[in-house]
């Protein structure tokens, strides 16, 4: 290669043009008096010594090779015989850099460009770089100004040079039109409003240090690519340079690999096939190197993995890169992540009305919410669904919605000629290892909602940190979606359809039986030693019940009341399997060592389930004791959780047929409480008086730690029903005895829950209080009472005693204060279902009424 200063000769005739022609902003003419007076000097000083074949001239004080008039012929260069030799950027940019004696590194370095970068411009790859560039490579070589308007001059031509002689170009308002253009966008498009105005803001970023590069990732069919065309359609006049599409086929078997992905994305650019260098790191190099020329949109889309794609993204220049992939590809650096959520319904709705018409949206408003619930808001489904019925113009809405709601069904018609929701699924699917595959197809044996890496263990056979992982890179595939907040995973709903397809064809039911075996045992193992903390005759102490895994078992009642509320759905679900099984004896005691945690979770309503369950499972056994005691937690449940007092009355009829037979006074009395309490909340409040005054018989001279708690509850009953029925002063006596009997203690009872017996009686005492007219004296039992249950997180009973608080702040002229209480009420009745609710709200409104009169 020789050199010689192009920009300081300032001549030279390029494809037909007359030498000394300006051309898109080069000042030729400004500088060739200078060149011809340089000119003169080179062929008066001659040549010194030869080297190659190649002679060397100093003109100006820097040392340029010559090259010989043949072979400038050679390249296709005129010669003529006031400038024998080559002149372009290159050439005189490397002849600035030899007279300042710095090597290619060192200029890089001074210059903040990439030595990629320099090479290339130095070899005439790049033969026209912008004037950032330039400005930034003459103040590194410390050039003057004549000078660095020569350079300037050079890069100008260049510029003018890779531009087409022959095809005029676009008009400057308009993008470059390069190879592989963007695929077209769709005319019905839909959402993604906040997602395209964050491109945008980075599109009118012109930072050329920090090239910004742009990951959309998300599950399968959530339209990434429809995002990225559209996204790019939208953003093209922000480019002139132009905008390339590559689809590097990251779902195939074999993904395009990051050298065939240069190739196609050099040549695309302009660069010669022939110039093309051979490794993957020169053509990246190469690639950095035109990008950083130029401002350009790139797209990248459905990108493999982070190997595939960090060759192909630009160290500097304005160009944006786009990439779309299911994969999160979190081990990219330095890129502004956006993470497609599902769409809203009322933009699934929106999406359905494009493609099938508002008309038949409008007839069929309903229908169509429901097509866009049944097809989990996913954009894919959604456009399936909607092409099927544009299809078919006389189909009615609400026939395909009531066909996708069919589970089994769904997948199989969520197809539209070449586009099936599965097909999708599956491209994801057979990218993964066969371990990540089992543990997908396993985990859909989970009960919904959620599940935890433990869950997904158990019913893949593997060990917690490996499904750690795996679910991990799941989730970084879109397969699952991970909790924000803890480690918790879900399917979204049809992905969960295709896991459960997966999991019955090719594990098969023996496999599929095993695995859920394992998983309920261990489940309902570690349930029950949780539940067992909350025992009011056990302290806390689970032992009898030991957990399955010691060094991670719940330590303390906040940690068990936890891990039993994270994984209920899981141990519940458990439940039901150990009972189709005929783990009958495992069941009961699954929910006897719930009793006790299921009084601070009242607003359960699947403690209905849970104890029909074991009811159930004593009835298998033929243990009648054990039948009375469930029946009995059952009409509990049916009372207080559920509010269906008809369906507690049987039960609880049921439990006082057991427990007579079997000849179990305890629980003869609970059944005649839970009786009372029934005939109660049905109107029969004299039929309830008289069970609850049996009740009481029942236990009265029952010492034990379970009597002594059976008689205060039926005497509360009692007291609350009396004082319900007008009889507020026999109430406020027997409460009161109630509070002596908490004042004694109860030998053997745990203090925890003595302190909520004791609470509970207070409550009844501020209510007599209240209804006698006493209202100062109401206010502090029932603050005292709400203090409790709130330490000990009961909102179902805190719930109504800031409503009892409310109504005695109101009577006592504390507005203020009465709204909030009254306000706290109505937020946790409403949550809780309680039929009080509606107190709670009408006390509300009494605020603002005049108080009667006394």
């Amino acid at each position: 290669m020789t050199y010689l200063p192009s920009a300081v000769l300032g001549e030279r005739t390029d494809r037909g043009r007359p030498a000394g022609k300006a051309s898109d902003g080069a000042r030729p003419s400004a500088s060739r008096p200078a060149v011809r007076a340089v000119l003169r000097q080179v062929h008066q000083r001659g040549a010194a010594r030869t080297r190659r074949n190649h002679r060397q001239v100093r003109v100006s004080g820097i040392l340029l090779p010559v090259v010989p008039a043949a072979a400038q012929q050679r390249r296709g260069r005129s010669v003529s015989s006031e400038a024998p030799v080559s002149h372009t950027f290159g050439e005189l940019l490397r002849g600035l850099r030899l007279r300042a004696g710095f090597s290619q590194e060192r200029l890089a370095h001074t210059a903040e460009v990439s030595v990629r970068a320099l090479a290339d411009m130095e070899r005439g790859r790049t033969r026209g770089p912008h004037r950032r560039t330039v400005e930034l490579l003459a103040r590194g070589l410390a050039l003057g100004p004549e000078e660095a308007r020569a350079l300037e001059a050079a890069a100008a031509r260049g510029r003018a040079r890779d531009r087409p002689a022959t095809v005029p170009g676009p008009p400057a308002s308009l993008p470059v039109a390069l190879p592989l253009p963007l695929p077209r966008d769709a005319h019905d498009f839909t959402a993604r409003e906040r997602a395209l105005a964050a491109v945008l803001g980075l599109a009118r970023d012109t930072d050329t240090a920090h090239p910004h590069v742009v990951v959309v990732s998300g599950q399968p069919g959530l339209g990434k690519t429809a995002f990225g065309i559209h996204a790019a359609h939208a953003l093209a006049p922000l480019f002139p340079g132009g905008q390339l599409f590559l689809d590097l086929r990251g779902m195939d078997a074999a993904p395009t690999g990051p050298r065939e992905a240069l190739a196609t994305l050099l040549r695309a650019l302009g660069v010669d096939a022939h110039a093309v260098p051979r490794g993957t790191q020169e053509r990246s190099g190469m690639l950095r190197s035109v990008l950083a020329e130029r401002r350009l949109l790139l797209v990248l889309d459905n990108a493999a993995d982070e190997e595939q794609l960090r060759p192909l993204l630009p160290g500097t220049g304005a160009t944006l890169t786009l990439v779309t992939s299911r994969s999160a590809l979190t081990g990219l650096e330095a890129t502004h992540r956006i993470d497609l959520p599902l769409l809203r319904r009322e933009e699934s709705v929106e999406l359905l009305t494009r493609i099938i018409g508002p008309e038949r949206v409008g007839r069929e408003a309903q229908a169509a919410r429901d097509l866009a619930d049944l097809c989990g808001h996913l954009p894919l489904a959604i456009r399936i669904a909607g092409q099927r019925l544009a299809g078919r113009p006389r189909e009615r809405l609400d026939r395909l919605a009531g066909q996708l709601a069919r589970e089994e069904r769904r997948l199989d018609l969520l197809r539209a000629g070449d586009l099936q929701v599965r097909a999708a699924f599956a491209l994801s699917y057979r990218q993964l290892d066969p371990a990540s595959r089992t543990l997908l197809r396993r985990s859909a044996l989970a009960a919904k909602p959620d599940f935890g890496p433990r869950t997904a263990a158990l019913l893949a056979g593997t060990t917690v940190r490996e499904a750690e992982l795996r679910l991990e890179e799941l989730a970084d595939r879109g397969l699952l979606q991970a909790d924000a907040t803890a480690e918790r995973y879900r399917f979204h709903d049809l992905l969960g359809l295709f896991a459960a397809e997966l999991v019955a064809e090719e594990d098969g039911p023996e496999t599929v039986g095993s695995a859920r075996d394992r998983a309920a045992r261990w489940t309902l193992a570690r349930a029950t030693a949780a539940g067992l903390r909350f025992d009011a005759l056990r302290h806390g102490n689970a032992d009898g019940a030991p957990d399955p895994d010691p060094a991670t078992a719940p330590v303390g009642l906040d940690e068990a009341r936890a891990w039993l509320e994270e994984e209920r759905a899981q141990w519940l679900a458990c439940l039901g399997h150990a009972q189709d099984a005929g783990w009958h004896r495992t069941v009961i005691d699954t929910a006897e060592a719930m009793h006790w945690f299921s009084d601070r979770t009242q607003h359960w309503e699947q403690w209905v389930e849970v104890f029909r369950r074991a009811a159930d499972a004593a009835r298998s056994l033929g243990d009648r004791r054990e039948e009375a005691t469930h029946l009995n937690y059952l009409a509990w449940a049916h009372n207080l959780c559920v509010h269906d007092h008809r369906a507690a009355l049987e039960a609880a009829r049921a439990a006082h047929r057991a427990a007579r037979e079997c000849g179990d006074a305890l629980q003869t009395g609970w059944a005649l409480g839970y009786e009372a309490s029934a005939l109660r909340h049905l109107g029969r409040t004299e039929e309830a008086v008289a069970g609850f005054r049996r009740s009481i018989a029942c236990h009265s001279g029952n010492t034990t730690p379970q009597g002594r708690l059976a008689e205060l509850s039926a005497l509360n009953a009692l007291g609350g029903t009396l004082r319900h029925r007008g009889r507020a002063e026999e109430a406020l006596v027997i409460h009161r005895r109630s509070t002596g009997i908490c004042r004694e203690g109860v030998p053997g009872l745990s203090p925890d829950v003595l302190t909520l017996y004791r609470a509970s009686t207070l409550q009844h005492l501020g209510n007599d209080l209240a209804a006698l007219g006493r209202w100062h004296e109401a206010e502090e039992p029932l603050r005292e009472a709400l203090a409790a249950f709130e330490a000990a997180d009961m909102p179902a009973w805190s719930g109504p005693v800031h409503l009892e608080l409310g109504t005695v702040l109101r009577r006592l002229g504390r507005l203020p204060e009465a709204r909030a209480a009254l306000r706290a009420a109505l937020r946790r009745l409403t949550e809780h279902r309680s039929p009080r609710q509606a107190d709670a709200a009408a006390e509300l409104r009494l605020l603002d009424a005049p108080l009667p009169a006394e």
